[in-house]
Formats: C-alpha cells, structure tokens, sequence
C-alpha cells in the first residue's frame, strides 16, 4: 500500500536513476508516475526509471524511500514480480538442454 523508490544509484545513459514501484498494485504505479509527470516510457515491466533530479519530487509527493532489496521483495511479495525460472543445468559430457 505504497509507493517506494530506492536511491538514485543506478548509472544508465550518463545519468543516474531510481526505481520507482507500488507494493500494491500497477494501477497505483501508474497513477502516482502520472501525478509526478513521469512519461509512459520510463515504464519498464513492473517499475518506473526516474532520474537523480526527479528523486525529490517523488519523495515530496509521497513516495517511501526503500533499498533496492526491500522493493525486490516487496514486488515479489505482492506478486508484481516473477522469479526467473531457473536454467537446468547441463552435466560435463551431456549434450547441451535447447528449447
């Protein structure tokens, strides 16, 4: 039931970005990031990029300040976000797994 961004420490394009996610819900993201003027590109699956120089605007609007590990968690815990299936591993001398 918040919005949450991790700290700007993210390098990417010259720049350095936050993620901005909802523990609760993609609508609540999107409403919040639509409030903040945060264009629709910026969306990446189940989070926002927001640059260093939006950081404050986010937090004066309300979103909670979180480390990157407690918004992974809190995705997963709030289904927003899948685990990757894990790759079976190939034992020495067996023909690689395809498909």
């Amino acid at each position: 039931m918040a919005v949450l961004i991790d700290p700007p420490d993210w390098p990417g394009h010259g720049r350095y970005w936050s993620h901005l996610v909802s523990d609760e819900s993609l609508a609540e993201l999107h409403a919040f990031a639509e409030r903040l003027g945060v264009p629709a590109r910026a969306f990446d699956r189940d989070h926002y990029d927001i640059p260093r120089e939006r950081y404050p605007d986010a937090l004066a609007l309300g979103a909670v300040p979180a480390t990157s590990r407690e918004i992974v968690r809190r995705l997963h815990a709030a289904g927003l976000r899948r685990r990757r299936r894990a790759r079976p591993r190939t034992p020495p001398g067996a023909p690689p797994v395809t498909g």
